[in-house]
This record gives C-alpha cells, structure tokens and sequence, in this order.
C-alpha cells in the first residue's frame, strides 16, 4: 500500500481527440479512436429512429423519480427498483457516491482510473493505493490485500473490470472482499462501466451481492458500451436505503434530461444490439490477443474488458513512441505513463472493427517483432 504522493505527467486523455488534432495536424475524423474505449458499432439504428420519432419529449420535465427508467435498469441488472438511483453519467453518481460517504481514510485499488483520487481529494480525507501486482498479471492477491485492509480504512474504491489493466475479479472474490470489508465496517464503491465486454458477466458483476451487503454500491454508465457518452446516463444499485436517501437528498433534482431518460430505456431493452456487440467484443479481443502474444517485444494480460494492456520490452523505445507511430498513421491508442502503478513502459488500445483492429495490429508489429498480416 502505497501513500498518494505522486502527481501524474500530462498525457493524452482517450477523449482528447481536439487536442491531438491540434498537436498532430491530422484531422479528427480521420483518426480511429482506439484510446476512447467505446463500442465501435456507434448507436444503435434502434435507438436513433426511435429518438428522432420523439424529440417533443424535451418540452416536458422527466419524471423528477425516474420510475419507468429504473424499473427498466432493475430489470436490465436483474435487482430490486429500490436499489436503484440514475445520474448525469457515472461521473455524478461516482461524484456524489464519494462526497456524501466523507471517507477519512480510503483506499483505492490501482493501477486504475484517476477521477476517483481527485474527487477524494476534494473530501480533505487520506488517500492510499494497494497496487495489483504485475506479476500476477494484476490480479488480486486476497490474503496480501487483507494486510493492507488496515482498521483505519473505512473506504474502498475498485473498477472491475480494471481500467488500464483489464484485469477482474470473479463474484466469489468480490463475496470475500465484500465480507472482509462489513467486517471492518468498510463501504465499496464498485465501477462496473466496463463490466458488459466481459467474457461472462454473471461471473465477475457485484450486483448479486448488493442484496445481501448494504456496504457497497455498484455504478454503471451507458458511455462505452452503448456508444453514448455525451448522452451522460449512469446508475447506481444499493440495498443502503439510508444512503441511497441521503444521496438522493443532494443531488440536483432532474439530473438527468427527458431525452437521456428516454434513450436509457430504448438502450437497455436493445437485445439485437447487446448481442451484436458482444459477439464482435469477444471474438476480436481473442483475435488481438491471439496475435499479440506471436510478437517479440510485449507483454500481454488477460483482458475482461473490451481494451488490452500491453506492455513494451523491447529496449530503448517508450511508450510515448509507440503512440506517435500509431498516431501518425491515423490510429490513436492510449500512452498508459500517466497510470500510477504501472512500473515499465506499456499502452493500452480497445478493440474496434475487424478492419480497423488489424491495421492497428500491423502498426503495432513494425516496432514489436510482429509479423505483418
């Protein structure tokens, strides 16, 4: 476990597509977004028809309880409606989730996604890192993790599956860790946006847990694997009905716009979709890996999200190179320095369409010892 005592180095942000537009000269549309991690099927025709058909919506409030949307969410996770709160993106309710638990010691469980150490930082709390280790391909160590569970920690953050490692935990671990921590009366804030790519969600989601621990909170999105991150649609499931009033009680009433509510409703109930991506995220993640693991010069994980973390060892050439290689030939992946935890050079790049995936590939392999395909 590790204090929080490092600030990161400026990189490249996923969304940063302007800026590299800038930076590189090369226009936006004309660069495959690999660092974005979003479903390269874009929106569903479903969900686009069916908006376009309902634009009037907007000339009305949303439901200031969003009962229909949350009936649809809990049936879509399989839980009780009165587990579930919605927000103006994962970002709010991670937001809110954090401000109103005032942790005085949290932990967050890294390498990982770094907007949870800077909404802690706003609560004046103490903030430590356990770090997964990376020669155990970053899965976690339950009896080392235990040590680090000290009494004074009352807060657990965790992403599963893992950004930038892809790595997860099974539901079985997530019983334990969820047993320790009642046990030390420690409360789990777990951020499921990656948990759909997974090769079987049943066996890594916590929502099955909820009903059974009321120290943990499960928060969803619909930015990544429904292609909607300007939508800003997210979701919490919690069995903590007195929190999930007080979190109700501050935050900011129709958060969430008619359109955005509507759409949550069409995306959910979209099986064609759902399946459709799925088949494309599983197959081509097997394909990737399967090719990644003929070069000469990386690391490869195993990876349940829809990105894989790569790591460069090859001497002499960074990761920053591998990024600008990629970047000038039109494909921006993302440059993983910036990642606290991640000791050595890696990158990090999700999977998009066939085509696209193995141009990336070929990119990749010039510098890699990757045949070119």
């Amino acid at each position: 476990m590790q204090e929080n005592t490092k600030t990161s180095r400026p990189a490249f942000h996923g969304s940063d597509i302007e800026q590299i537009e800038k930076y590189y000269g090369i226009p936006k549309e004309n660069i495959v977004k690999f660092g974005a991690n979003v479903n390269p099927l874009g929106l569903s025709d479903y969900v686009r028809k069916n908006l376009s058909e309902h634009l009037d919506i907007i000339t009305s409030y949303p439901d200031r309880d969003y009962k229909s949307l949350t009936q649809v969410i809990a049936s879509y996770c399989s839980t009780n409606a009165d587990y579930v709160v919605t927000g103006n993106g994962s970002t709010e309710l991670i937001s809110l989730l954090i401000s109103q638990r005032g942790a005085r010691h949290a932990l967050v469980i890294g390498p990982t996604y770094s907007e949870y150490d800077r909404e802690l930082s706003l609560t004046g709390g103490r903030i430590s890192h356990y770090y997964l280790d990376e020669s155990r391909d970053f899965q976690l160590d339950m009896e080392d993790f235990k040590n680090a569970l000290t009494d004074d920690i009352d807060f657990l953050i965790l992403c599963n599956p893992n950004n930038p490692t892809s790595s997860a935990l099974t539901q079985a671990q997530l019983h334990r860790l969820a047993e320790l921590c009642k046990e030390q009366d420690v409360f789990i804030m777990i951020d499921e946006t990656y948990v759909e790519f997974a090769p079987s969600v049943a066996e890594i989601t916590a929502i099955p847990l909820v009903s059974d621990y009321d120290n943990l909170m499960v928060i969803r999105g619909v930015s990544k694997f429904f292609a909607a991150p300007g939508l800003r649609l997210g979701y919490g499931v919690t069995s903590n009905r007195q929190f999930l009033k007080e979190l109700k009680r501050n935050q900011n009433p129709w958060s969430l716009n008619s359109l955005g509510a509507y759409a949550g409703e069409l995306m959910l109930q979209d099986t064609d979709y759902i399946s459709r991506t799925r088949e494309l995220i599983l197959s081509e993640r097997d394909r990737c890996l399967t090719r990644l693991k003929e070069f000469g010069y990386v690391k490869v994980y195993p990876a349940y999200a829809n990105f894989i973390l790569v790591k460069l060892l090859k001497n002499g050439l960074s990761s920053f190179d591998v990024f600008e290689h990629a970047i000038r030939q039109g494909m921006m992946i993302r440059d993983c320095s910036s990642f606290e935890g991640l000791p050595g050079e890696y990158v990090r790049f999700c999977i998009m369409n066939p085509e696209d995936n193995t141009r990336l590939l070929n990119c990749l392999g010039e510098l890699l010892g990757g045949a070119h395909q």
